[in-house]
């Protein structure tokens, strides 16, 4: 009797372990798929931020894998579109923690919806690389101890745009902005750097997300003595603000935010585009930057790839999420997919992305400086290096 039923026991054994699920099979190998969430602003008023980076992380998802995936594993995405919206990018991030069981999230687009989940990620204790500008969602760094970003900070751009404005004498300037989180971020960092270059800010003027015409706003920037304009902003009305410019024939320079980094806006701004000045990656003008710059192959071999893959314009916002996915992709094969394991590794990564030479550290998550960025100009619907 004991013989017979050692003998059906191994038998059970046996089956169990020829049935089990693929999945289990592929944990006892340490070839579990690699899941990673992204939330981008596919839909929306901001899909030109979050088309692109849709688009960019599915591209590089597919090399990865088609080349073995990573150290064995698969790299499982798992996208959600957030219109642009808080709400929707909480409750895609809250799926994609509790449902998917994502080891790192990349995005959201907009720095609204970054900061709107935060909290989410903080408190789940998954790390978040984000896609937006402002420098708020990783300052302080001691409260945003799993958040990241890649895109260069709105304090540096600010900077670059005032170190220009010294170069030519302007001393003072109008502001108008955008009431989204990059909007207003931005707003803040213009009014307090101002103090540190010695400008006079002689017009404060805001517009919403679904405004159409800021020529009211324009006008008092207009009268007020202005000898420069600032339009911090990343809808539409980035080429509106250009176009009632013209219509207004007020011909002082119009300086944009790095915002501004979608040719797609340049050539919305039609002729009155011309002559805007912005500080950007470099990846908008890949073809001029010098051949031993450690960035060329970079930029050269990802605007390539876009361009072939979905032909359509390489733009920053694209460029942000290949950073985004290649510093997570890095850490995977560095450490797995631990949470925070994942962490700590990106915490202390050092990489050559579009946006520039990242080094990020426990007391930066962000990772790159002023010289990241540099000063473009729109011309003939292009952009390119700024000369002067």
């Amino acid at each position: 009797m004991k013989k017979r039923i050692l003998i059906l026991s191994m038998a059970v054994t046996l089956l169990l372990a020829f049935s089990a699920p693929s999945l289990y099979a592929e944990e006892i190998a340490g070839l579990k798929d690699y899941d990673v969430g992204c939330v981008f602003a596919k839909t929306g008023k901001a899909s030109w931020l979050g088309e692109p980076e849709w688009n960019t992380v599915e591209m590089i998802a597919k090399e990865i894998n088609d080349a073995g995936g990573i150290n064995g594993h698969k790299l499982v995405l798992h996208l959600e579109d957030t219109g642009g919206e808080n709400t929707r990018a909480v409750n895609a991030v809250k799926k994609l923690i509790n449902n998917d069981k994502v080891c790192t999230i990349i995005g959201p687009s907009r720095s609204g919806t970054s900061m709107a989940v935060i909290p989410v990620v903080q408190e789940a204790k998954i790390p978040l690389v984000s896609c937006a500008g402002a420098a708020v969602i990783v300052t302080p760094v001691e409260e945003r101890k799993w958040v990241f970003k890649v895109p260069q900070r709105d304090s540096d751009c600010v900077k670059r745009i005032y170190d220009h404005m010294a170069s030519k004498g302007i001393t003072k300037i109008g502001i108008i902005s955008g009431t989204t989180g990059f909007g207003a971020a931005g707003r803040t960092q213009l009014k307090d750097i101002a103090v540190e270059y010695k400008l006079e800010i002689v017009a404060d003027e805001t517009y919403s997300p679904a405004d159409t015409d800021m020529t009211a706003q324009l006008l008092k920037i207009k009268n007020a003595g202005a000898q420069a304009v600032v339009n911090w902003s990343i809808v539409p009305a980035q080429s509106i603000v250009p176009q009632n410019m013209q219509q207004l024939k007020l011909t002082i320079p119009l300086y944009q935010s790095h915002g501004f980094g979608n040719v797609k806006y340049a050539a919305a701004a039609g002729e009155a585009g011309n002559g805007i000045m912005f500080p950007g990656g470099r990846l908008l003008a890949a073809d001029t930057v010098p051949d031993d710059s450690p960035q060329k192959k970079v930029l050269v071999d990802y605007k390539a790839a876009y361009e072939k893959t979905y032909n359509d314009t390489v733009s920053t916002f694209g460029g942000h999420a290949y950073d985004a996915l290649w510093i997570v992709v890095n850490a995977l094969k560095k450490v797995g997919d631990d949470p925070a394991k994942l962490r700590d590794e990106i915490e202390k990564t050092e990489f050559v992305g579009t946006a520039g030479i990242f080094k990020f550290s426990p007391a930066d998550h962000c990772g790159l400086g002023k010289d990241a960025f540099e000063m473009l100009t729109v011309k003939d619907g292009k952009f390119v290096v700024l000369k002067d």
